[in-house]
């Protein structure tokens, strides 16, 4: 597993679950979730499948023994999040969990077996708790999508812990021409929290955001408690909008794909974790983005899993600091002079 600690960071933490044919480290760089870390002062914990694991390199989101609560991969997650959440101080309060395809469905089984842990969940591109418990169910639900009444996916949720609530809020995502994990998929794990939260099935506010529609479920006290983005003509992959902006991150590639949204930013946002931006630290981590880029294999999130069995060390802004001309070590001195 590796993790990203910010130079200013706060006290929440963000757990990202990379999809198949992926790698942590690629799929942050992809995603753009050390620059939101970099830029609203999160940490991030990014566990790593094993190709012995599994031949994609994906998450066991469909097996029994990874998918039950206390039982393989489910259980090692819950147990990394417990390390950090002691390491770094974290606010219980303060830890959410966002995952791609099968990282996506991944954190569809840590929100239901774990759901304490968790204030909030995001998916793209996955699929609902308990849709599938071997590998042909698992294509099957890829593919044709296994459709069930609100009350059956709801029941599988409460089944899979003594847990009786809160719940967790959760933001879904998914591209209209996915071939891969069709999008009816999503429909299901709206189905599947709106019944566990107990909420009307009808959204309570449709509207367009960034050019895309956006349906959002509410409580009775008024909070966005379920909200789902489906992008019309996108393929399998997460949604990106690439570039320098505040409401851009990211690096297009294999399964993320640049269509001017950045669903890991509207993520965040929907949190609560962009109301206050560390802006000297995000201009000072963008002077490194690049050199990051070209190491997507060993960017600045992490180390080596062989040689940091535990947690990969976080970047020093020290460190990070060095070589820089005159000027830009007097800048540095005032952003710090700034910082107080």
């Amino acid at each position: 597993m590796f993790k990203y600690v910010p130079a200013r960071r706060n006290s929440a933490l963000v757990v990202v679950l990379h999809g198949c044919a992926q790698t942590a480290a690629s799929y942050d760089l992809g995603a753009g979730w050390s620059t939101l870390a970099d830029r609203y002062g999160f940490v991030l914990l990014l566990p790593q499948q094993q190709i012995s694991n599994n031949p994609s390199n994906g998450f066991n989101w469909f097996l029994p023994g990874d998918t039950e609560r206390g039982k393989g991969e489910a259980r090692s997650i819950c147990d990394m999040i417990e390390m950090a959440i002691v390491e770094h101080g974290i606010d219980r309060r303060r830890v959410f969990i966002t995952g791609l395809s099968a990282g996506g469905a991944m954190a569809c089984v840590m929100l239901a077996t774990y759901p304490e842990l968790f204030a909030a969940g995001a998916v793209v591109a996955g699929l609902p708790f308990g849709t599938a418990t071997t590998l042909n169910e698992a294509l099957e639900s890829m593919v044709h999508v296994r459709a069930r009444s609100a009350r059956e996916w709801g029941d599988l949720v409460r089944a899979a812990s003594q847990h009786r609530g809160p719940w967790p809020r959760l933001s879904v995502w998914h591209g209209g021409a996915d071939a891969v994990v069709k999008r009816e998929n999503a429909d299901q794990i709206v189905k599947q929290w709106i019944d566990v939260h107990g909420l009307d099935h009808e959204p309570a506010l449709e509207e367009m955001v960034d050019g895309y529609p956006r349906r959002v479920w509410r409580n009775r006290m008024g909070a966005d408690v379920i909200e789902l983005y489906l992008i019309p003509g996108m393929a399998h992959g997460a949604p990106l909008a690439a570039g320098n902006g505040e409401k851009h991150c990211g690096v297009p590639g294999a399964f993320l794909l640049d269509v001017g949204i950045s669903s890991s930013d509207h993520i965040a946002r929907f949190w609560g974790l962009t109301k206050h931006p560390h802006k000297l630290d995000w201009i000072f981590a963008r002077r490194h983005r690049e050199s990051r880029s070209e190491a997507a294999a060993s960017p600045a999130v992490a180390r080596d899993a062989a040689s940091e069995p535990e947690f990969a060390k976080p970047r020093q802004a020290k460190g990070s600091l060095r070589g820089r001309s005159s000027a830009g070590a007097a800048l540095v001195r005032l952003a710090r002079w700034l910082r107080g």
